[in-house]
Parts: C-alpha cells; sequence; structure tokens
C-alpha cells in the first residue's frame, strides 16, 4: 500500500508582475518595503500608478521614551514617504488606526467599510495586502479586513497576499533581482525600526530563499499567495 504525501506547489516565477493599477494595503510604515517592496518598484518602473494605504499608527512600534506618541507618528509617516521615493512610490494614505488589538465587531466594520471605500473610489486592477496566515495581530487583521471589503465591493481584480512575518506556501514569485539595491535603500530610511531590529537582514534572508523558484541567475524574490485562500 502507497502513503501519498501532500506537497507544496511549484510555485509561478515571474519576471514581471501584472500589469494594472494596484493598490497595497500595509499594515504598519515599513510593511509596504518588507513585503513586496521590490514587485511595487517593478509596477512602478513599468508605468503601473500604485497607492499604498498605511493602516497602523506605528506608535507601539517606535522608541516612545524618546518621543511623543504625536512625534512618532509623524516620524514614521516621513520614514514611509522617503522609504517610497526610492521604489518611486509617491500615493500615501494613513489611517491612523491604534496598533496591537483585535477589533471588536463594530471596530471591525469599520475599518471594512473604510477599506471599501478606498477600493471602490481608486478602482484597482491588482490588491496586495498581507496573506492571512500572519503570525503578526495586526497583519492578520489587515488581511481579514482587507478580504472582507474586497467582497463587500465585488472587486473583479486580482488580490495577492504578501509575506512579512510568517513565511508563506508561495503560488508565484517575483524576481525582484533588478531593484534589490532600491528596496535596500527605502528599508534603510526606516531608521527608527532599525534602532532595534535588523529587518535589512532579514528581508534580504527571506528574498535571497526565494530565488530558488527563480531562475538560476536570479538572487532575490518576493513570494505571494491568493489573498482569498487560507
Amino acid at each position: 500500500m502507497s502513503i501519498k504525501s501532500p506537497r507544496a506547489p511549484l510555485p509561478k516565477a515571474l519576471a514581471q508582475p501584472p500589469s494594472g493599477r494596484v493598490l497595497l494595503l500595509a499594515p504598519h510604515a515599513d510593511d509596504d518595503i518588507l513585503g513586496p517592496g521590490g514587485t511595487l518598484c517593478l509596477h512602478r518602473d513599468a508605468g503601473d500608478p500604485v497607492k499604498v494605504v498605511v493602516l497602523y499608527n506605528g506608535i507601539a512600534g517606535s522608541p516612545s521614551d524618546r518621543y511623543s506618541p504625536e512625534e512618532i507618528r509623524l516620524l514614521r509617516q516621513q520614514e514611509a514617504l522617503r522609504g517610497g521615493a526610492h521604489l518611486g512610490l509617491d500615493d500615501y494614505e494613513f489611517c491612523d488606526y491604534p496598533e496591537g488589538h483585535f477589533p471588536g465587531p463594530a471596530e471591525f466594520e469599520v475599518a471594512v467599510a473604510r477599506v471599501r471605500g478606498i477600493v471602490e473610489a481608486y478602482q484597482p486592477d491588482i490588491v496586495y495586502a498581507p496573506w492571512i496566515g500572519e503570525y503578526h495581530l495586526d497583519h492578520h487583521v489587515a488581511a481579514r479586513v482587507t478580504r472582507a471589503a474586497l467582497g463587500e465591493s465585488k472587486f473583479q481584480g486580482t488580490a495577492w497576499g504578501y509575506e512579512v512575518w510568517t513565511p508563506l506556501i508561495a503560488q508565484r514569485v517575483v524576481d525582484i533581482s533588478p531593484v534589490i539595491e532600491r528596496k535596500t535603500a527605502a528599508l534603510g530610511e526606516h531608521k527608527s525600526q532599525l534602532e532595534h531590529t535588523d529587518f535589512i537582514h532579514k528581508a534580504l534572508g527571506l528574498s535571497a530563499q526565494r530565488s530558488l523558484y527563480l531562475d538560476k541567475g536570479a538572487r532575490h524574490g518576493e513570494a505571494f499567495c491568493d489573498l482569498a485562500k487560507d
């Protein structure tokens, strides 16, 4: 009797993401770069419009002993704008939701309505958001809010989940080797976060592993799964 073991599917290797209007939902300022930053850069280089929406205010993950909460909030936004500039990103919206808790039903619905409004106003062809399996609570909530908002808006485009804290089972991997230096420079603008965690080292390690699925000359990739899939 033979026993069959399930195996992860071989992801599709992409030299370029699909073209179109792009909406990126980032839990925090820096997740837009840590997760799909290289892919967003490829979109912009190809002439695709990209809108970045940062959902949380970023106060909890910053050196609060040196700054007031308002100073931290503004600092995180400024770092996001400087980082995004390296990748050609200049359309940012900051929602300023408080971090670190699972929202109650009413709060969740308010967030869904706001994201739905953004989707309906911007009319993206492609949406990127954290994948549903992210361990980080804010990232997981962002995935749930986005999936609900897309369902309510009757979104007909493509929705991809990206990884930051928790590796996903990749369905597609984008080759970001040509823009990895720009992604690294963008991460370097988030100095408030680099003071306590070397995100550059960790992000490059993950993207290097993802290049296993690409052509032999590739050095870095970013992995994605369907946002609607668990």
